[in-house]
């Protein structure tokens, strides 16, 4: 069921994902910062994907990578093979993603 509702559950994740986060900060490490926040299994098609998006990006103003990490069968069905995404099919879209997201990072460019 859980994974029917996935893109309900990450609607609810935006809006309670920063009062979670502020109490780990202070309960657990004062100095942890959140470098960035990425956006996953986001589909172009559907409006929830857009909605979400702008949600997190007026929430957590510069923080969420520029970086969109696409709906890809491939990316689900690597771990049944026991393989990375990167191993099991390095031309998929969300694998292009996920690199795409390293070279945001080492190059320091969020949105």
């Amino acid at each position: 069921d859980w994974l029917e509702n996935g893109p309900e559950l990450a609607t609810e994740a935006s809006v309670t994902a920063n009062p979670a986060g502020d109490r780990f900060y202070t309960v657990w490490n004062q100095e942890l910062e959140i470098e960035g926040i990425l956006l996953t299994m986001f589909d172009p098609r559907n409006n929830l994907s857009h909605q979400v998006a702008a949600e997190a990006r007026k929430y957590f103003p510069g923080k969420v990578f520029k970086t969109v990490i696409p709906r890809n069968v491939r990316l689900s069905e690597a771990p049944s093979h026991g393989l990375p995404a990167i191993l099991y099919d390095i031309k998929s879209r969300g694998t292009e993603g996920y690199l795409s997201l390293a070279r945001e990072i080492l190059n320091g460019t969020e949105s």
